[in-house]
């Protein structure tokens, strides 16, 4: 497990569009998703105790902020030639017995991690509506850190750093520019 770091994000920059496939069944694309009031992503995986630690506080996030028009979905970007545990069907039973409650996807060439220069499992992304140039409705990254302030005990969150941001937005402001990164294992590339 190597401990790494999520970058800062450029502020401001539209999310790239992907085609990716969902444990569901489904295909997304990143406009699927620009009808909602704040759009969360989070590069994720099954092995990362990272992502272990969080996941019921990401699903409950997502249950949480869905009636206030707020999406959020799980990519996993992991070479599951190595790491078989993040494979496809092994991402739809971990769903499953997660509960998962938004959509779960897989980027299996890992062109969409690379795309939003995701680097570690878990890392945050919070989008909202904007415009940019000649485009209308895009979705601009406004936030990209942690979660909260303890991901291993979630008995000492003293402060939800995520859900602050998509408080700010869903209230028409710009989140804090202190963006605290994300932590967690590294992206397994190819």
């Amino acid at each position: 497990m190597a401990l790494t770091y999520s970058e800062k994000g450029s502020l401001g920059e539209v999310a790239p569009d992907f085609e990716l496939p969902g444990v569901d069944g489904k295909t997304y694309h990143a406009r699927d998703f620009s009808d909602a009031k704040a759009w969360v992503v989070v590069f994720m995986c099954n092995h990362c105790p990272y992502v272990k630690a969080v996941q019921d506080r990401i699903n409950r996030l997502a249950e949480q902020y869905a009636p206030r028009g707020v999406k959020v979905v799980g990519i996993n970007s992991n070479d599951s030639a190595k790491y078989p545990e993040d494979g496809f069907d092994a991402m739809k039973a971990c769903a499953k017995e997660q509960g998962y409650v938004f959509p779960y996807l897989w980027d299996e060439d890992q062109s969409v991690a690379r795309e939003y220069g995701a680097v570690c499992t878990p890392d945050f992304y919070l989008y909202a509506p904007g415009t940019k140039g000649l485009r209308s409705k895009v979705m601009l990254l406004k936030y990209r850190g942690r979660l909260d302030d303890c991901w291993s005990d979630e008995a000492k969150v003293t402060k939800r750093d995520l859900a602050h941001a998509i408080d700010r937005v869903l209230e028409g402001r710009d989140p804090d520019p202190v963006q605290p990164p994300s932590m967690g294992c590294s992206i397994k590339w190819k």
